[in-house]
């Protein structure tokens, strides 16, 4: 049998094509953390239009849309309008969940709810990528928008979700996508639109009152 002889000049090649392929990715990744980082620590405000799809690990989809409002630090408010109407409302203290239908509302405290938005908390100036996953990587699936890039972010502390997808424009940095994988693989995807960045957002928006007649428990 003819054995197989590669010679070491050729073997030198290929390790060093090898490493500079490896290098080469791994500071295209530096350099995606870093403009997605630096780009939300800029902003103070931000709106959008989202859609929000929940698929459960037998594959059943639940799809629904509003509005969002963030403000640092640590505001938020999400306006569902369809398919049906509720409100998730966050002063930076307290989180009130109101579903118009059911006439109550449950107040948590962020401290201890395990609300999903938690991994909103870096568009919020409260995240820092590096520090809060042990792990970050180029995501083997594919965008939902041809060219944008997607990161996959494993957390370092014990969260209610296992991953992170975040979906963006790999020259303006703007986030497109945010994808929650949990600990019993239902997934929820947050798609964007209509991003409007430090527009104005008062404080009277993110606190809530509630309407006549409607309970308010807290959780």
């Amino acid at each position: 049998m003819k054995q197989l002889f590669i010679r070491p000049a050729l073997l030198l090649a290929f390790l060093s094509f090898s490493a500079l392929a490896i290098g080469a990715q791994s500071s295209e990744l530096d350099r995606m953390i870093n403009g997605l980082q630096s780009r939300y620590n800029k902003i103070s405000t931000l709106s959008a239009d989202f859609a929000q799809v929940h698929t459960s690990r037998d594959q059943r989809e639940r799809r629904e849309s509003g509005r969002l409002l963030l403000k640092k630090p640590g505001r938020m408010k999400w306006d569902y309008t369809d398919p049906e109407e509720k409100h998730f409302i966050s002063d930076g203290k307290w989180l009130y969940e109101y579903v118009v239908a059911e006439k109550s509302v449950t107040r948590s405290s962020i401290k201890e709810t395990g609300d999903m938005r938690a991994p909103f908390a870096f568009l919020l100036g409260q995240g820092n990528l590096r520090q809060e996953f042990r792990r970050i990587e180029f995501a083997k699936e594919s965008p939902v928008k041809a060219g944008n890039k997607v990161l996959r972010l494993l957390p370092k502390h014990l969260q209610d979700f296992d991953e992170l997808l975040l979906e963006f424009d790999p020259t303006s940095f703007q986030l497109e996508r945010l994808s929650i994988v949990e600990p019993d693989r239902d997934r929820s995807d947050f798609i964007f639109s209509n991003i409007k960045e430090n527009v104005p957002a008062p404080s009277a928006e993110f606190t809530f009152k509630a309407p006549p007649g409607v309970e308010v428990r807290d959780n």
